[in-house]
């Protein structure tokens, strides 16, 4: 297809806290838009606090899609994502808006706006069934300590708690031959759509203390009480949406397992890890057009100037 016939999304992406959602209303606002979000956690119903969804309250009328689709005990893959996302850009531009794209998990982002074949790699039902048999008799370390055996550069990206992907990543070299890391390179880079990308950075200090303010004022809002919520309903380290950075450090306070200091350091390092990872995977992955929002005396003069920036971006594709 020619490129002036694809579908324009803009697309924001970077790390968590980095202002993300800020920016995505005023572009939604500019230009008729419509925001998709594109983190994997703020599909699960009842996970509001730690996962930094955006209230209603704070929409400014702006539709928002791609929330609270799921309970928090069922699984979400990148895959069901991909194909959700991909009907709901069609479903913006029938309506004649913009689709935006706004999120930090990297791969959900990629296997929309690139052809990115998840059905490629096949599967072993049984293979992964014997897998989860081992996580739950406690050898979910050993599985992974394979991993790093098989497929190094896989499991420096997979928390050795992510027994799905752990037990995924076992199951491509299972059925191949060849690792996650070897199938996931033969993915062609192409682009779907005629999209605008946009990425937000800053200096590292200002970041992390952006992260830790941030976390403190989910403490405030409650993010134990929504945690122990959950529990209250049978979620547990075993669901996947409890693995998510918020969760997994306050359900480890509310066993037993560390004190509450304990948690909240390990929360904010966790969460300031995670915004390292994401601008590392950004970077390596995705050809983004980047602005620093560090100087805070300049944020709306940057924010100006990206909105300009899409504006043109806009008016050249419309043009081609």
């Amino acid at each position: 297809m020619p490129n002036s016939q694809k579908e324009k999304v803009v697309s924001v992406i970077g790390p968590t806290a980095v202002g993300k959602t800020e920016l995505s209303l005023q572009i939604a606002k500019r230009f008729n838009g419509e925001i998709i979000s594109g983190d994997s956690m703020q599909v699960y119903k009842g996970m509001d606090i730690g996962t930094a969804k955006i209230k209603p309250s704070e929409m400014q009328g702006v539709p928002h899609h791609l929330l609270n689709l799921k309970d928090p005990w069922e699984s979400f893959s990148a895959a069901e994502y991909q194909k959700i996302v991909r009907e709901k850009i069609k479903e913006v531009h029938s309506r004649g808006h913009l689709p935006i794209l706004v999120g930090g998990t990297g791969l959900y982002i990629q296997s929309v706006l690139y052809d990115y074949q998840f059905s490629d790699a096949p599967a072993d039902f049984s293979f992964r069934e014997r897998m989860e048999e081992k996580v739950r008799s406690g050898g979910a370390m050993n599985l992974y300590n394979q991993l790093k055996t098989i497929d190094p550069d896989a499991a420096n990206k997979i928390h050795p708690n992510n027994h799905r992907r752990v037990i995924r990543a076992l199951e491509i070299f299972h059925c191949t031959g060849k690792t996650m890391t070897e199938f996931q390179k033969k993915q062609q880079n192409i682009p779907l759509y005629q999209d605008i990308l946009i990425g937000l950075t800053m200096d590292r200090e200002t970041l992390y203390q952006r992260i830790d303010h941030r976390v403190d004022l989910m403490i405030e809002e409650g993010l134990v009480q929504e945690v122990r919520d959950l529990m209250k309903k049978g979620l547990s380290r075993e669901h996947q949406s409890m693995k998510a950075i918020g969760y997994k450090e306050i359900a480890d306070y509310l066993e037993k397992r560390i004190p509450y200091e304990e948690a909240l350091i390990l929360l904010k390092k966790n969460s300031r890890h995670y915004a390292k990872r994401q601008l590392t995977w950004f970077r390596n992955k995705m050809d983004a057009e980047w602005f620093d929002l560090t100087d805070e005396r300049e944020h709306w003069k940057k924010i100006a100037e990206i909105l300009d920036f899409i504006a043109g971006k806009l008016e050249l594709k419309s043009n081609n």
